[in-house]
């Protein structure tokens, strides 16, 4: 268990020694890894922090919003302001027609990358900050999966160093934190959500159309399953095609994989045990809101030896 105190005293002086006078960007996501290494980074280095988000267009419905509401009036990180980043066609137009998992991962590591390194030249920014913790590093150095801010990561870079503070935590250590650092509830507790967003929740070949169904189909999964079990992760995945019949004709539409854990570290995961009356609730909303889905189903295996996401 992390000494809350010491860590923070320790993570401070780290950024503030790495970044010395030069100035630093932040990949902000709004989830509690990147929303930390902000609240640390601020207290470090002040004004010589530019905070980015991305929209990768890759996002669950309605996140942009709430971020700009969270970071844009420095409520959580006290910085006042936060820099949007519009970059919806760029991720969109690179991924389209991709299947290969790894290769998903990487075109987003490297877009993000890119999006981070023009920003950071307008500043003259040197330094990139990265809210990576353990699990990310020991997935990726074992070949499970590539995550985004490591394996993803291209090897050529513009930046001088990457400085991630949170690379020995995991994720409980890291909530709490948060809290010390009194950043709000919401970020405190907020769910596990991939860096590569929804374009690893399809199965696949990444379509716009695909990122939207299951964007929508994300929304019912959690509205249904947070309040009521509030897992450490739940989401809804498009895994294939299935035949089906709507309104008395052959339908052969999208499967959903419903998904929902529980885990402490995200290195281990048992799955949520559902009821049966929640998942008809699921399908039902899914299939009725939803024409392009023919089938909904639910995922009982645990980590391992399946992985939280699909890809």
């Amino acid at each position: 268990m992390v000494q809350v105190d010491t860590f923070i005293e320790k993570a401070i002086s780290q950024i503030k020694a790495e970044v010395g006078d030069e100035k630093a960007v932040i990949a902000l996501s709004g989830g509690v890894d990147s929303s930390v290494c902000a609240a640390l980074a601020k207290q470090a280095i002040g004004r010589n922090l530019l905070c980015i988000y991305v929209d990768t267009g890759l996002m669950r419905k309605g996140e942009t919003q709430r971020i700009v509401e969270l970071f844009g009036s420095g409520k959580a990180d006290g910085s006042g302001g936060l820099l949007v980043i519009d970059a919806q066609d760029e991720f969109l137009d690179a991924l389209a027609g991709e299947s290969d998992p790894e290769a998903k991962r990487k075109i987003v590591g490297e877009r993000f990358i890119r999006v981070f390194e023009r920003e950071a030249k307008k500043t003259q920014a040197t330094c990139l900050i990265q809210g990576t913790i353990y699990p990310d590093i020991s997935e990726s150095d074992e070949g499970i999966k590539s995550h985004h801010n490591v394996g993803g990561m291209p090897h050529a870079i513009a930046f001088s160093k990457v400085i991630e503070p949170l690379r020995e935590l995991y994720k409980d250590d890291v909530r709490q934190v948060a809290a010390a650092l009194s950043l709000p509830e919401e970020i405190v507790t907020r769910m596990p959500f991939p860096g590569p967003g929804l374009s690893v929740r399809v199965v696949g070949t990444v379509t716009r159309e695909a990122i939207e169904i299951v964007r929508e189909a994300n929304v019912i999964v959690e509205e249904i399953l947070i309040p009521k079990y509030h897992p450490w992760q739940c989401l809804a995945a498009l895994i294939g095609r299935g035949t089906g019949v709507k309104e008395g004709s052959r339908n052969f539409g999208w499967i959903v994989a419903v998904r929902a854990v529980y885990s402490k570290d995200a290195i281990t995961a048992e799955p949520v045990q559902v009821s049966f009356e929640d998942l008809a609730e699921i399908e039902k909303r899914i299939t009725s809101a939803i024409p392009e889905v023919s089938r909904v189903c639910y995922d009982v295996t645990p980590k391992p030896p399946a992985t939280i996401e699909y890809e």
